[in-house]
């Protein structure tokens, strides 16, 4: 194994964690605003993650021309991941606020 195969491996069982803990966190979050935090930071961090570690996995097998250019196609993915992905989560979660969904308050209500 060369050491771009172990640093391409180790990117993508990165972002394949930061995806699970996504999955994990819209699961177990006890409101839409919560759910929303845990799944839009995972999932952008987990598909940046992976799509940097499949990027230099293409340039394991030689450095031609068009491994190069696939490779800056797959970095592109991803920075436009890295702007997007956050950018519809704070759409989503303001399309949250104008529908009025209530946040989670951890107050007990007193019944009478």
């Amino acid at each position: 194994m060369s050491i771009l195969e172990i640093i391409s491996i180790i990117l993508i069982l990165g972002g394949l964690f930061f995806f699970f803990t996504a999955t994990v966190g819209l699961i177990r979050m006890p409101d839409y605003y919560c759910r929303m935090q845990a799944t839009g930071k995972g999932d952008t961090l987990g598909a940046v993650l992976c799509l940097s570690g499949l990027a230099l996995y293409n340039l394991d097998s030689g450095l031609s021309f068009a491994n190069i250019i696939v490779s800056i196609k797959i970095m592109f993915i991803a920075i436009f991941i890295f702007i997007a992905n956050p950018t519809a989560t704070h759409a989503i979660s303001k399309a949250g606020i104008d529908c009025e969904v209530k946040p989670w308050t951890k107050k007990k209500e007193v019944q009478s």
